[in-house]
């Protein structure tokens, strides 16, 4: 897809990946909509963007509140034009314990924000997307979206529900001018604890080398090739060696790849 000019949504923009991929896109000449539930992020990405905030309009707001999700293609087209593509990257997640100890009230907020969230998005947008001479729609998965996570399984659960509904989307949308991608971030800096209200256990001021040397992806690198993929049309696209590496050791040995991850997050689970 060629963006200059093109209208793009992305949610989850005021911070990590999605602010990352709101500045890559403006750089490449798109107009972006960029949609948080934090106003002060967007405050802080407008001042972020500098001149180029000419194509940016910002817009507050909870996906996972389905009447206000409805009534975004409005707010947008009013201030950027018809949206050509929407990336929906916003997304929690859980408490670091196990389903046993997992209450009700965070097993609702993580599938409402990320598997309900991105499918209003689509019902919301799709129908004009289709309208288009050629359009996209992006879903963000994880890597915990194919691989069994302990300590998140909850969350796991709801990127896999992403990662099935987008490519579900990709056979409907086939002959059709909307193209549809699936992306798998591995490990990432970015602050989506902090943002789901989840405190990381067993970490503090004197973390192991072990935990400091933990290589990520830094959000700007993770944008750049998500944006790139975009551009290339890709199905599938990972974001890191680690997301590449364990889709294939779990589609070779899905066993090995479970323990391997189990051992990994041992240290996360007190229980």
């Amino acid at each position: 897809m060629e963006l200059t000019d093109k209208v793009f949504v992305v949610t989850g923009a005021g911070s990590g990946i999605g602010k990352e991929i709101v500045v890559t896109l403006l750089g490449k000449g798109a107009k972006v909509a960029g949609v948080d539930l934090n106003e002060d992020s967007l405050e802080s990405l407008t001042k972020y963007v500098g001149d180029k905030s000419d194509r940016l309009s910002t817009h507050t707001l909870n996906i996972s509140d389905k009447k206000a999700v409805i009534d975004l293609p409005k707010e947008v087209e009013k201030k950027l034009g018809a949206v050509d593509a929407v990336i929906n990257d916003a997304g929690i997640i859980q408490p670091f314990v196990k389903v046993n100890d997992l209450d009700y009230d965070a097993i609702d907020r993580v599938m409402n924000v990320n598997f309900y969230g991105t499918l209003y998005m689509i019902k919301a947008f799709l129908p004009l997307l289709l309208k288009r001479p050629e359009a996209y729609i992006v879903n963000v998965s994880s890597m915990g979206g194919f691989l069994p996570v302990p300590g998140q399984s909850v969350y796991g659960a709801s990127k896999a529900a992403v990662k099935l509904l987008t490519e579900g989307l990709y056979a409907e949308m086939a002959g059709t001018d909307v193209h549809v991608s699936v992306v798998f971030p591995g490990a990432t800096d970015t602050n989506i604890s902090k943002n789901s209200g989840v405190a990381i256990p067993n970490q503090s001021d004197n973390k192991s080398k072990k935990q400091q040397s933990f290589p990520t992806l830094s959000a700007k690198k993770a944008a750049e090739i998500i944006v790139s993929g975009i551009e290339q049309n890709k199905p599938q696209i990972f974001t890191g060696k680690d997301s590449k590496m364990m889709n294939l050791l779990y589609r070779l040995n899905p066993v090995f790849a479970t323990n391997l991850i189990a051992k990994q997050m041992k240290s996360l689970l007190s229980k």
